[in-house]
């Protein structure tokens, strides 16, 4: 089967397309999801570590404390709380309650934003 030159394939900017609010919460859900469980291990690792006695502990506090890496827990703090947030929204819509779009939209906005300034104030605590 042939297909048209006017028909052919269109290269897709994704940087040019506006998602809506809705489409934001839910690709910001799943990446979220996937930093969790990448960081997992690590977390558990760190949490293993830090309670083996409390020179463990100020050892991993130290390493923790440089820039970078305190950046990368307040990306996982991030990661937690949208996840949290926006699985929370995901469920009450399923069960019918803020399922309609100015609700949809509220609730979108309201998770994008608390996650936004949890992992603010995470930085605010560790970056300075």
């Amino acid at each position: 089967m042939r297909t048209s030159a006017g028909a052919a394939p269109k290269f897709l900017n994704l940087l040019q397309i506006r998602f809506p609010i809705g489409a934001i919460a839910s690709i910001g859900h799943r990446i979220s999801g996937v930093l969790l469980v990448l960081s997992l291990p690590l977390l558990a690792l760190a949490l293993d570590r830090s309670l083996r006695g409390e020179a463990e502990f100020a050892a991993l506090r130290d390493l923790v404390s440089a820039p970078w890496r305190a950046a990368l827990l307040v990306l996982f703090v991030w990661a937690a709380t949208h996840h949290l947030l926006a699985g929370i929204r995901h469920l009450l819509m399923d069960a019918g309650i803020g399922s309609g779009l100015p609700q949809a939209r509220t609730s979108a906005w309201a998770a994008i934003v608390a996650a936004a300034a949890v992992a603010l104030i995470a930085a605010a605590r560790w970056l300075s």
